[in-house]
């Protein structure tokens, strides 16, 4: 029998996609928002597709921003983080 592939919903997109092929953003109950590399932190979660198009698009037009009401200054530092993710993952694994 085939195992169900994990799929969860692109906030940025609205598009359904493999878990894998996404980054979880989590917000904590003391308002903290960062990138879990893990996927198992603590917090409300929110996942944004490994696509640096997207993710400077949703940058410039403030998608995390209204979806997570969370001021742009704090995400800065979490859109810097899922760039420096996706070009991780993109350098071949040696």
């Amino acid at each position: 029998m085939a195992r169900k592939i994990p799929m969860r919903k692109d906030i940025l997109s609205g598009e359904m996609f493999k878990k894998q092929d996404l980054i979880r953003i989590v917000k904590t109950k003391d308002g903290e928002v960062f990138a879990d590399e893990t996927g198992k932190k603590n917090g409300r979660g929110a996942y944004v597709v490994k696509d640096l198009e997207k993710v400077n698009d949703a940058r410039d037009k403030k998608v995390l921003e209204s979806k997570l009401g969370v001021s742009t200054e704090v995400l800065d530092s979490v859109y810097d983080e899922i760039i420096r993710l996706i070009y991780r993952e993109d350098i071949p694994k040696r």
